[in-house]
């Protein structure tokens, strides 16, 4: 018995609480919950089948936006079941491991989802800046390889996570103050200095955030440059057009960062249910509007959405 306490430092299974102070809304709260997640796997689902099934549409642009949905696919189904068994069925026992292997998919992926959107303004940047050279610098080798390295900062940055959690005792209990496995929401849990945790967690998203966000501003700044020397009106209308849904898309996934970030500051003063529900906003949001913003702002996946779902009998 004493071997096995000695040896164990962390409970078999975490409860996932849901939104604190508002259990008894747990079932009206689920759903608009329910609803993003399935307008999120149908617009990303139906995203991959137009690209996949239109050789058309296998150039950089559209490749880098299949990588897009299939990320907000991967990050919309790590949390919203579970979230969604805890909100209907009150089942909140999570394993210890799977918490972790959430919490890692989680942060990984939003990583991910930050380097292809960083990708996608190169792609804008290479086809209004410098025209000619498009399709000699956006290679599909150079794209396999912007792949591979938006997936390696992703996992080199993440991995160490889960293995600084496990070393902590975890005494204060197994109820976690959130609706899924979130960094913070477990390190609240652990007992012993998490200063390097908490330091950690704020470096990577600085390097995120501030890094990517950084090299955007200056690609668009670039790109405004350029379309605004362009002779031709319909010329600098359509180069913008191009923009629009990727800035949409930026915005969609920037914005609730940054409010998210804002409201935690807050809300530390606050209901802690105010903190958690702004989180899942970040979290559902993009995956769910970026196929709408997509859908509606590129003319070949509208005109694709359209015959699919208007198609007329010959």
């Amino acid at each position: 018995m004493s071997s096995s306490s000695m040896t164990s430092t962390h409970p078999a299974v975490f409860l996932l609480m849901g939104i604190p102070g508002l259990e008894h809304l747990h079932i009206w709260i689920s759903i608009p919950f329910c609803s993003a997640y399935s307008l999120a796997l149908l617009g990303n689902c139906t995203l991959l089948f137009i690209i996949q099934a239109d050789a058309a549409l296998h150039e950089p642009m559209y490749l880098f936006l299949a990588m897009l949905a299939a990320i907000d696919l991967v990050l919309s189904s790590t949390t919203l079941p579970k979230m969604l068994a805890t909100f209907w069925f009150r089942d909140r026992e999570i394993n210890f491991y799977v918490c972790l292997v959430q919490m890692f998919f989680l942060h990984s992926f939003s990583i991910m989802e930050s380097a292809v959107l960083l990708a996608m303004v190169f792609d804008h940047y290479t086809a209004i800046c410098k025209p000619l050279h498009y399709t000699t610098v956006l290679t599909r080798h150079l794209i396999t390889r912007i792949g591979m390295a938006a997936v390696a900062r992703a996992v080199t940055l993440m991995t160490p996570l889960p293995f600084l959690l496990r070393r902590f005792h975890y005494c204060r209990g197994p109820v976690i103050a959130h609706c899924y496995c979130e960094h913070m929401a477990v390190v609240r849990l652990a007992f012993g200095d998490t200063r390097f945790n908490n330091i950690y967690g704020i470096a990577v998203v600085l390097i995120i955030v501030v890094l990517d966000l950084r090299f955007v501003i200056l690609s668009y700044i670039f790109i405004l440059r350029a379309v605004l020397q362009l002779a031709s009106q319909e010329a600098r209308y359509k180069a913008f057009g191009t923009c629009v849904s990727h800035i949409g898309a930026i915005l969609a996934f920037y914005t609730p960062v940054v409010l998210s970030s804002i409201v935690h500051h807050v809300a530390c003063r606050a209901a802690p249910h105010v903190d958690i529900l702004s989180v899942n906003f970040y979290l559902l949001f993009p995956h769910m509007v970026n196929p709408i913003i997509y859908g509606f702002k590129t003319k070949q996946i509208h005109d694709h959405v359209l015959s699919l779902f208007w198609r007329k009998d010959v």
